[in-house]
């Protein structure tokens, strides 16, 4: 049984999350493909769109196949379907084919979503699993810049091309298979464990109706990162400001996501539990320097630029908690359950701005008044669940 504690080890499991993001990096060739497949532009969207409903079904499903499986055998299943249905595109162009490849594609994604999440709960404790979790949310987005690029390149050579980015899945997939060991030993000492200390209260023995607040709070963080990553470019167009310079800082947003994800383990060492609190304070000041930024570009821009640290400080957080909510055997359902609660935010935050600025007083058709009005109410929201999570948990010290 390989150890997990190695850096190869570790180098591999992360690589599968580095695939994670890959459904959008095909984006910069929907122009093509719009003309060479004969289809209207809302149809070549759906290719983009498609893999990610399909996820939220199979992120469900995961915990299901992995309970039949073992996780590791999962993971290679949703690996291998990425592979393949990914790099199908390639060989066909039938829009109806290419459209099936893109839901088997989202199944793979789905497949092994919840998994590349809750195997470090298993694999891992206390200060190591911390910072495999921050890291892991850099690798998404790594991911998502590298892959993109690598779409890009391959785009000179034809739409078709794009798609071969797919290939990376194999060397990952092999990687992964050569040197992650089978989590099954682990979970089988482990409740094997919980039976001889049945009676120890910090032993969690089932779930813990905290992970249904943790999913309502991941779906309300995700709505206040999203209003203000879509929000920008039409608060950033009312300014006169160019669509390159939008999509630069948007790109650089994503960096200081991947900085946040890499630095979650050192931040969680000196914080301790209020880790939150400060990521919880950092979104509240970005929420405030975007709407309160008065026309005023470079403070919109440095809101809007500090968002993405933060979000990555809280969102391993979250997943750092559910070892203690929930047993180890039941960890990729409760991680399930709190992916859904974030793809849900991604959804919803639209009608959820527009309903936040139709109870202030501001219906608009306008992105950029209804972000200006709604924005500031988000971090007061955010700005009060800090203060009650901060003397929550004073209470528990």
């Amino acid at each position: 049984m390989q150890s997990q504690d190695k850096w190869i080890t570790k180098i591999a499991f992360l690589g599968i999350s580095f695939m994670l993001t890959s459904a959008y990096a095909i984006n910069g060739a929907m122009p093509q493909m719009t003309k060479a497949l004969g289809v209207s532009a809302t149809q070549v969207q759906a290719l983009a769109t498609t893999p990610s409903i399909v996820v939220t079904v199979f992120v469900l499903l995961s915990s299901f196949i992995a309970a039949k499986l073992g996780d590791k055998k999962t993971i290679m299943l949703g690996m291998l379907l990425v592979g393949f249905a990914g790099i199908v595109p390639f060989f066909v162009t039938s829009y109806p084919i290419i459209l099936v490849s893109r839901m088997v594609l989202g199944a793979g994604f789905g497949i092994f979503n919840s998994l590349a999440v809750s195997m470090i709960a298993v694999m891992y404790q206390g200060q190591t699993r911390a910072t495999m979790l921050g890291w892991r949310a850099a690798v998404e987005q790594i991911g998502q810049a590298v892959l993109t690029f690598i779409a890009g390149l391959l785009l000179n050579f034809g739409w078709q091309t794009t798609f071969l980015v797919y290939l990376l899945a194999f060397p990952i997939l092999y990687l992964f298979y050569v040197r992650v060991p089978d989590t099954t030993e682990m979970l089988a000492a482990d409740q094997k464990n919980n039976k001889k200390t049945h009676i120890n209260r910090n032993v969690p023995q089932n779930i813990s109706p905290l992970v249904w607040v943790l999913t309502l709070f991941a779906a309300f963080i995700v709505i206040d990162y999203m209003a203000i990553q879509l929000s920008f470019p039409f608060m950033a167009q009312s300014l006169g400001v160019s669509g390159l310079l939008v999509s630069t800082i948007l790109s650089l947003m994503l960096v200081a996501a991947m900085v946040g994800g890499l630095v979650y383990g050192g931040m969680q060492k000196l914080f301790g539990r209020f880790t939150l609190q400060v990521g919880l304070l950092l979104m509240v000041l970005s929420n405030f320097l975007v709407a309160f930024s008065n026309g005023n570009f470079v403070i919109l821009t440095i809101g809007v630029l500090l968002i993405g640290f933060p979000m990555q400080l809280i969102s391993p957080f979250i997943f750092s908690q559910l070892p203690n909510l929930a047993p180890l055997k039941k960890q990729p359902f409760v991680t399930s359950i709190v992916l859904i609660g974030f793809n849900v935010g991604v959804f919803v935050e639209p009608f959820a701005l527009s309903l936040l600025a139709k109870i202030m007083g501001n219906e608009t058709h306008s992105v950029s008044e209804a972000a200006y009005t709604t924005i500031p109410l988000l971090g007061v929201i955010l700005l009060i669940i800090a203060g009650v999570t901060f003397i929550t948990n004073r209470k528990r010290a």
